[in-house]
């Protein structure tokens, strides 16, 4: 492998886990945001609280990760795309501040006007967050991003790839989302509010497969070198992917919540994966590649030892954390 090849792959490492992780803490905004009015829906935003709490601030140093390395070691490419995506940056951004603010601010709230407003807030901001991040990625799959940076502040975002790539992030965050909360419940003794969100699950999971579907044709049209991608050497991880999706379906039918969530980590993963094997070589898409956006070979050498230390600093302590909230542990009066 290919030093910038191998610094490529750390990036989109980092990119995956953000999907899956960041992923399932956007998706569960939705839930909050359908869960009812303040009485009805109280038992499923505190289990969001209490799902989510531990850890929704520790998930995007995946989004750091990524940010550094690919404007560390692609800096071209990245200065590129900060310049003709702009808009839905900064829209995804304002999301993100919003998001963390909101979630904070309503524990605190001095009333319930108050609390529904910051409640409100922090779930459109969920939703809204990956939903310009998917147009982000579809404006660079399509081709629309150009290496000097003078692609068009509005088309390069609002075209048919970028629109499902927003659309699909929102419904694959949401149903990654559900397929945690539902076991959540279970583990909680919340029998009935399992039940309620094994329903809810299960008909996002489906109106996303439709959405999924619905937009092979026009992306097909709109992003000719994607969908020869994706029809090619990545049809394995769509199959995969597809695969991964109704084994998730099926489990949550049957009520095995603990495994419908490793099923629903694999859809995500492979969905995301799909989507940087059917681009490759290309960084930016029609328009530079891997090799060529690279920096200088110093710098990538550089950000290898920082991702291996990366390794063995950051994530030990992200999958104890990860344990602690999974088994309960940090809730308890001793802890």
């Amino acid at each position: 492998m290919s030093l910038e090849l191998a610094v490529a792959a750390a990036l989109f490492v980092g990119v995956i886990a953000y999907a899956v992780l960041g992923g399932a803490d956007f998706g569960s905004g939705f839930f909050d945001l359908t869960a009812g009015s303040a009485r009805r829906g109280a038992e499923l935003r505190t289990l969001v609280d209490h799902s989510i709490g531990p850890v929704w601030e520790a998930n995007h140093v995946w989004l750091i990760y990524v940010l550094v390395i690919w404007w560390t070691g692609f800096p071209e490419s990245f200065a590129a795309a900060m310049s003709t995506l702009v808009l839905p940056l900064l829209l995804a951004l304002l999301g993100i501040v919003l998001r963390g603010a909101s979630f904070a601010f309503r524990k605190y709230a001095a009333t319930l006007a108050q609390a529904r407003l910051f409640g409100v807030v922090f779930a459109t901001s969920s939703i809204i967050t990956p939903f310009f991040l998917g147009t982000v990625a579809g404006g660079i799959a399509s081709g629309r991003v150009p290496l000097d940076g003078s692609g068009d502040r509005w088309a390069s975002w609002v075209n048919p790839t970028s629109l499902f790539g927003g659309v699909i992030a929102v419904g694959t965050c949401a149903f990654l989302a559900g397929s945690f909360l539902v076991a959540d419940a279970r583990r909680s003794g919340q029998e009935r509010l399992a039940e309620d969100l094994r329903v809810r699950a299960l008909a996002v999971g489906a109106a996303t497969g439709a959405v999924v579907f619905a937009a092979l044709v026009p992306i097909d049209h709109d992003a000719p070198t994607l969908a020869a991608g994706l029809e090619g050497r990545a049809a394995p991880l769509v199959v995969l992917a597809g695969l991964a999706g109704l084994a998730t379906m099926a489990l949550l039918w049957t009520r095995r919540y603990a495994v419908a969530r490793l099923t629903a980590v694999l859809a995500v993963a492979a969905v995301v994966s799909g989507w940087g094997v059917g681009q490759y070589p290309w960084l930016l898409v029609d328009e530079v590649t891997i090799a060529d956006a690279a920096g200088a070979t110093a710098t990538l050498q550089g950000l290898l030892v920082a991702v291996a230390l990366a390794v063995v600093v950051v994530v030990p302590p992200l999958a104890y954390l990860f344990k602690l909230t999974q088994s309960e542990e940090w809730s308890r009066p001793d802890h």
